[in-house]
């Protein structure tokens, strides 16, 4: 079956995520043809580069590839003005729809279109942002201590990932195998991971790297970040409990991490900037966000097998994604084009706005109850997790990101 053209206008987006207002760009294909990018609009993919190609300009080229690296590459400029040429052709009342029309596929329908990962992952940094969430492990696994680490307030925490086991929305979650050391025992074994769990977050695409030795300061982040999606970052409570002393995550978090298949541009969320909570006390020079504050106000919500579990705020994060990228780079360490910053877990002060599982069941103390009578402490096989967000967009509008999307599968034999 072929895909068959749209009328991206005739929306079931029924939340008005992904009018003109978000521009989220993605990486989609249709049976016979190459992956090339593509700009949501309601519940419809719109070939730009197709459109870009006949209107004759400049980066129509980078539209092309499959992956957004090409033309995260170009930078602000070339950003804004893809921005203004699409905001026209895209609006409602669009003297071009008739084209826009012949370039449009719809999503969810019948038809074959595939959404692929939006860019290719170059380096993957998770940080450790939410206090709530930092604070609930630190009680969990360090009573009688203080919730914090005596660092946490001074710096954004966080460790390099793997970027190949990046994958996007809609990918199969195979539950990893590792070492664990059960409760009481002397040694440890080797099986299936028992403690599966998810992290909500929102992560930041690099769009244009700097030069190692360079460091790129809080004010610069508009000029290096393309834009935002969302993450799950997969984790295996039990492995990582037995390897992270003292070198930190590793097994228990490179298995896999998904992110969704649309890229919301930094420039579609204005409305959406808000200043960091307050602090106990200042911070360094370089993380001093206070004249270019990028908080931002996203609304997550987490489901399990269908049923809503958690709405994170994220707007409430202690440290943002600039000095997250300012701290990163105060040592000189260089960035390049595809580098995803994740944010950590999000989790607020409620007990129904937690990001983890961990979290809204107290370390499988507290197991959920769902729906369907069944309860869960940890994911099960067959379990399908679904994390989606909007964010305040102009005029009362909002803005869309899409969703992640990830089903357990059972784990391979032990080896």
């Amino acid at each position: 079956m072929s895909a068959e053209p749209a009328d991206p206008w005739d929306a079931t987006d029924a939340d008005g995520l992904f009018g003109p207002q978000t521009l989220a760009h993605g990486v989609f294909s249709i049976p016979g043809q190459l992956p090339r990018v593509g700009v949501r609009l309601h519940d419809a993919v719109v070939d730009v580069h197709a459109l870009a190609v006949d209107d004759g300009l400049p980066w129509a080229d980078t539209l092309a590839a499959p992956v957004l690296n090409p033309f995260m590459a170009l930078g602000p400029e070339a950003w804004a003005e893809e921005r203004e040429w699409l905001v026209g052709v895209l609006a409602d009342d669009a003297v071009d729809a008739d084209r826009v029309r012949e370039l449009s596929y719809p999503l969810g329908g019948p038809a074959p279109v595939a959404l692929h990962l939006p860019f290719q992952v170059a380096d993957y940094v998770d940080f450790y942002s939410s206090r709530e969430h930092a604070a609930n492990l630190g009680s969990m696994f360090r009573p009688g201590q203080p919730a914090l680490t005596p660092n946490w307030t001074h710096l954004p925490i966080g460790y390099h990932g793997r970027s190949g086991t990046v994958v996007v929305s809609g990918t199969p979650v195979r539950r990893p195998v590792g070492q664990v050391r059960p409760p009481g025992a002397v040694a440890p074994l080797v099986r299936p991971s028992a403690r599966l769990d998810i992290e909500a977050e929102v992560g930041v695409v690099v769009g244009v790297g700097s030069t190692l030795g360079d460091r790129v300061p809080v004010g610069a982040f508009a000029d290096h970040v393309f834009g935002v999606c969302l993450v799950d970052d997969w984790s295996a409570r039990d492995l990582q409990a037995w390897e992270y002393v003292p070198l930190g995550p590793f097994l228990g978090k490179s298995f896999a991490t998904s992110v969704s298949a649309w890229v919301t541009p930094l420039s579609s969320l204005t409305a959406a900037r808000v200043p960091a909570p307050p602090r106990e006390h200042p911070v360094q020079g370089y993380l001093d966000d206070s004249a270019h504050p990028w908080g931002l106000d996203v609304h997550l919500e987490v489901r399990l097998n269908g049923a809503v579990v958690s709405r994170p705020p994220f707007a409430g994060m202690y440290w943002t994604a600039a000095q997250q990228l300012a701290h990163l780079t105060v040592n000189g360490a260089s960035l390049r084009t595809g580098d995803l910053l994740a944010s950590g877990t999000v989790s607020g002060a409620g007990a129904d706005e937690r990001g983890s599982l961990i979290e809204l069941t107290w370390n499988g103390e507290q197991p959920l109850e769902l729906p369907d009578g069944t309860t869960r402490a940890f994911l099960e096989d067959g379990d399908e997790v679904v994390v989606s967000a909007w964010a305040p967009g102009p005029d009362g509008s909002r803005v869309g990101f899409g969703e992640v999307r990830g089903v357990v599968e059972p784990a391979r034999p032990v080896p």
